[in-house]
């Protein structure tokens, strides 16, 4: 799934996000894609619902989607994608997170957040992480779409505690990102935003992927949830998105080599090979 990029406006986009706080690329998956994406994921629902309100009681969470069929590897490597991503976080970014959310009938909406407020870093800042939403089904107001606050990526702290001394009028700031199926929408990871309460009797599918800077501790640890020999198989972009890279000079080394050399057939770890007999 090759996307053409001559025609997309990276820079575009990302003036957008830096305006906003999101951008929408309506076509980020076509016809085919989303019968791949819908025929991947029907094996996994209906075994994990949230263990939390965050997570949602209604709600289906399948995780490391990149592990599970070669259309989510190429949906996290998209190319139009990595061009907007690359103008907000440095080289040799990771994936953050890879999962897909299916709401049911009758989940509430999520509490207002952020997507890279584990980094305790103060804001106002630039983003840590990017995030990405594709709708598999339509998005709308009544089953659920996300809601996002216009411009409060550029909020700080003091401004975010303030406002939320008025959950009405916050919640009155919230615009719902109602999109047709194949649509994916990007926005950084200080933008204030929620799931929305799907009202209707139908689930409502979409998936996610968030990405972080190469420093960064990612969400989910794709070293020990994504077996050797299938990180092995993957594209050499792919593996770096899951790690199997270095941030210059040596951060993701491996005992001092680089850690692509462990996806060797061969390696063994050198604290094994160099132990004492």
């Amino acid at each position: 799934m090759d996307q053409p990029t001559r025609r997309f406006d990276a820079d575009a986009h990302a003036a957008e996000i830096r305006e906003k706080g999101y951008t929408v690329i309506p076509d980020f998956m076509d016809a085919a894609t989303l019968a791949a994406v819908r025929a991947a994921l029907a094996p996994y629902l209906g075994s994990h619902r949230g263990r939390n309100d965050f997570e949602g009681f209604e709600t289906e969470r399948v995780y490391t989607l990149v592990a599970r069929a070669k259309v989510f590897q190429d949906l996290a490597d998209e190319p139009r994608l990595y061009a907007v991503l690359g103008r907000f976080l440095q080289p040799n970014f990771l994936l953050s997170a890879s999962h897909a959310i299916n709401m049911l009938p009758g989940e509430t909406a999520q509490s207002i957040h952020y997507d890279d407020g584990f980094y305790p870093l103060p804001r106002p800042r630039p983003p840590i992480s990017m995030s990405v939403i594709a709708a598999i089904d339509p998005f709308t107001q009544a089953n659920g779409a996300t809601e996002v606050i216009p411009g409060s990526h550029l909020w700080g702290d003091a401004e975010i505690v303030e406002r939320r001394k008025d959950p009405k009028a916050l919640q009155a700031m919230l615009v719902p990102m109602e999109v047709t199926a194949g649509a994916g929408f990007v926005f950084s990871g200080t933008l204030l935003h929620r799931g929305g309460a799907n009202r209707t009797d139908r689930p409502r599918l979409a998936l996610t992927q968030q990405y972080c800077e190469p420093w960064a501790r990612t969400q989910e640890n794709f070293y020990l949830s994504i077996p050797r020999d299938m990180a092995r198989a993957m594209s050499p972009r792919m593996q770096s998105l899951i790690g199997y890279e270095i941030w210059p000079g040596f951060m993701g080394m491996v005992s001092g080599s680089h850690p692509k050399k462990a996806l060797a057939e061969d390696f063994v770890p050198p604290v094994v090979a160099q132990a004492p007999r």
